[in-house]
């Protein structure tokens, strides 16, 4: 399988760079897909804020990671950055993880649902 793709994205004057792998985790007895968004500010040292998406479309008629296809899109991606950086984040410190599953509550993003805890 091949590595996901970084991408950038420019907020004012800041560059960020983003890539989002697919994973699963189980739902009860089926399969769901999460995708795994992990965001760098400071450079290649700095802390990098870590998300997972779970999509919120409702299973469909194979099960809930069957027909999903859900893929975060910039605007999602700044939506996270935004989130992350009002709650502390700060992507110059120095090596780490800002995990982002800890302010998972009150934050909305159409089309999928940030878990509460990292997903496997």
């Amino acid at each position: 399988m091949p590595r996901p793709r970084l991408r950038r994205l420019r907020i004012g004057p800041r560059e960020f760079v983003w890539r989002a792998d697919i994973r699963w985790t189980r739902a009860g007895l089926d399969w769901q897909r999460a995708v795994r968004v992990r965001v760098w500010g400071g450079g290649k040292t700095g802390r990098v804020l870590q998300a997972d998406l779970i999509p919120a479309a409702p299973p469909g008629p194979w099960g809930a990671g069957v027909t999903d296809t859900a893929y975060p899109t910039p605007a999602d991606v700044r939506a996270l950055v935004d989130h992350a950086l009002a709650g502390g984040w700060r992507p110059e410190l120095r090596g780490g993880t800002f995990l982002l599953s800890g302010l998972a509550a009150g934050f909305a993003l159409p089309g999928f649902v940030l878990a509460g805890r990292p997903v496997a």
